[in-house]
């Protein structure tokens, strides 16, 4: 396994995070519990979740099946870096929501007592709340650094704007602000490249890549289709993205074939190559997938394929190729 630190903290991470929003609708509690202690066998630190994932309408499953693996010791918490979100709603009530000081305390506490634990590794906000002052939000997460419920802080699908006013606000309070950026980032969905990468590496935020394989259609949809393998990039999202973009995903597939490699791991391998990422969330539904994730860790992708590749999916903004933000230039 690869480390690194995440953002400009001292926290040390693996290159390849957990992703567990599987767990419970799609991938029993005893699966889960096996993928959490085969990641800790390939080194895998860092494991991310949320307060809604699992079962609707309350959500918290996931969280509590995390918690009862935590509850079986041999030293799992201690080996895991945990971050969790809040934002989402996870009731009807008013205050049951976004991030007001009172549901962040709320949701924090409820979420320590699913999860089985004293402290959360790193707290991301799950969205952006235009509604609630800066003020408000880093007094409610400083009471929380202070009791030690907490010890890091993230944003997810937040904008260059919304991480630079995150941390100027910060800034005021002499507080360490956000340390990650979780964003959906993939070869077909290159947006954050015009301004939240820009951002993130210009005030130390790792960016932690989610759906890294778009919904499954950069993972080898075609060739699986052809064996008859279920895929998931083939229904859904999926099979819309594919139906539009079919020629490129082919051309795609044949290129990973070149190179011997699969789709999926190209595909990490791709993101693990990009300057400012931290490393990309998998969401495996089984120890096999996750086994095939570690690959990507070992793929050097050189300077010809990563031109083919731009080719195939072009960098984002009227002037592709130029260092972002200029590419918004002309």
């Amino acid at each position: 396994m690869e480390y690194t630190r995440l953002g400009r903290s001292g926290l040390t991470v693996s290159r390849l995070v957990l992703g567990t929003m599987n767990f419970g609708p799609h991938t029993s509690e005893a699966d889960s519990h096996t993928i959490m202690d085969r990641a800790h066998e390939h080194g895998i630190n860092f494991f991310d979740t949320a307060n809604v994932y699992g079962a609707r309408p309350a959500g918290g499953v996931t969280e509590e099946i995390i918690g009862r693996w935590f509850a079986t010791g041999g030293g799992r918490r201690e080996k895991t870096v945990l971050a969790t979100k809040v934002y989402l709603p996870m009731g009807d009530r008013p205050n049951e929501s976004r991030l007001s000081a009172l549901h962040i305390r709320r949701a924090a506490e409820a979420s320590l007592r699913r999860l089985g634990t004293d402290h959360i590794d790193l707290y991301q906000m799950h969205h952006v709340d235009r509604d609630t002052p800066w003020d408000e939000i880093w007094e409610a997460f400083d009471v929380l650094r202070q009791q030690g419920k907490v010890l890091y802080f993230g944003s997810s699908n937040f904008a260059g704007w919304h991480i630079a006013q995150a941390q100027e606000a910060a800034r005021t309070r002499h507080f360490l602000g956000l340390v990650a950026e979780q964003s959906i980032y993939n070869l077909m969905n290159r947006w954050v490249e015009l301004e939240v990468l820009p951002a993130a590496r210009a005030y130390g935020v790792g960016v932690i890549p989610w759906s890294p394989l778009n919904g499954g259609v950069l993972g080898g949809v075609l060739r699986k289709s052809r064996n008859g393998e279920a895929s998931r990039g083939s229904s859904g999202r999926g099979a819309e993205t594919l139906a539009e973009h079919r020629e490129t995903v082919e051309a795609y597939e044949a290129l990973c074939a070149e190179l011997g490699e699969d789709p999926a791991h190209v595909g990490l391998a791709w993101l693990l190559a990009q300057d400012g990422v931290t490393g990309p969330i998998i969401g495996p539904r089984t120890s096999e997938q996750l086994d095939g994730s570690l690959r990507a860790l070992r793929i050097t992708l050189d300077e010809a394929v990563l031109a083919a590749l731009d080719k195939l999916f072009p960098a984002p903004g009227v002037n592709p190729g130029r260092p972002a933000p200029e590419a918004y230039a002309w």
